[in-house]
């Protein structure tokens, strides 16, 4: 009797351990990290217009030229942004900044980062009265300065000096960095900016560069590609637009180097996602 008993018991003891185990182990244990970081390049025309998200918090760079104001908001509202915790204002010309004095108007901002450089076009100054009325402060960037987005982060590369003959060079650079993954963004950034970048002592190696000043000849240069290395450029320009941008040295350099070319002025608004290790176009 007493050795039936144990047959019968100890399946029945294997039985309640194998379940314990399975009930108590966490579905989730074997996934990975389900966090995405989405950068959107959205489509202004002749401008630029970038907007980051990571874990519900936002990070807009520019908003192309006053009358593309109601397509920026449009698109963060369709996208959830309530607030936006960082607006890099990469430098004073219109088709950066034209449409951000509405953008600041219409969403709760936070951190306002901005070059410590003066324009004197009614547009900027229609910035700076926005910028004052809401009673937000403005943030100098400062090379090395790093924040967190959600679960990225960005490290400020530009400007690293502070008088350029051209207002260009005032451009914001950022490094956006998450997990594996990296974007360079630079604004209107020309050679000599790129210049003082490669000196820093910043790591420029990454994944995806978003062209300086639409495709231009005046940015991207070898020696700069050459330290980036991305597997993905994005140029941001208008259809048939008036420079005759992205120029043909540019998209030469891109074709010798076999990096995967976007560009809103042949596909609209263009849409990454990243998991931390890989990147994929997602629009």
């Amino acid at each position: 009797m007493r050795k039936k008993f144990l047959r019968v018991l100890i399946p029945l003891a294997l039985l309640f351990l194998l379940s314990e185990y399975l009930y108590n182990v966490s579905p989730d244990s074997d996934k990975p990290n389900s966090s995405t970081l989405k950068v959107h390049i959205i489509d202004v025309g002749q401008g630029d217009s970038i907007l980051v998200e990571s874990d519900g918090q936002y990070m807009l760079i520019d908003a192309g030229e006053k009358v593309q104001s109601s397509t920026v908001i449009d698109y963060l509202e369709e996208t959830g942004v309530k607030k936006i915790d960082y607006v890099i204002v990469t430098h004073p010309h219109s088709d950066h900044i034209g449409g951000l004095a509405d953008v600041i108007d219409y969403f709760q901002i936070g951190k306002i980062i901005m070059p410590d450089v003066i324009h004197t076009t009614k547009t900027f100054e229609n910035l700076l009265d926005t910028i004052s009325k809401n009673e937000l402060k403005l943030t100098k960037p400062i090379v090395g300065s790093e924040y967190a987005i959600g679960a990225a982060s960005f490290i400020i590369i530009a400007p690293n000096s502070s008088y350029y003959d051209d207002l260009n060079n005032y451009s914001v650079g950022i490094k956006l960095i998450y997990d594996e993954n990296s974007f360079i963004f630079t604004g209107d950034a020309e050679t000599e900016s790129e210049n003082e970048m490669l000196k820093n002592g910043i790591d420029l190696d990454a994944d995806v560069l978003k062209h300086g000043h639409h495709g231009s000849s005046t940015s991207s240069s070898e020696r700069f590609l050459d330290a980036i290395t991305p597997d993905i450029s994005i140029i941001s320009a208008g259809k048939d637009n008036q420079y005759g941008h992205p120029h043909v040295e540019i998209l030469k350099a891109i074709e010798e180097r076999k990096i995967t070319l976007y560009r809103t002025d042949k596909e609209g608004t263009i849409v990454l996602e990243s998991d931390g290790k890989n990147i994929r176009r997602v629009q």
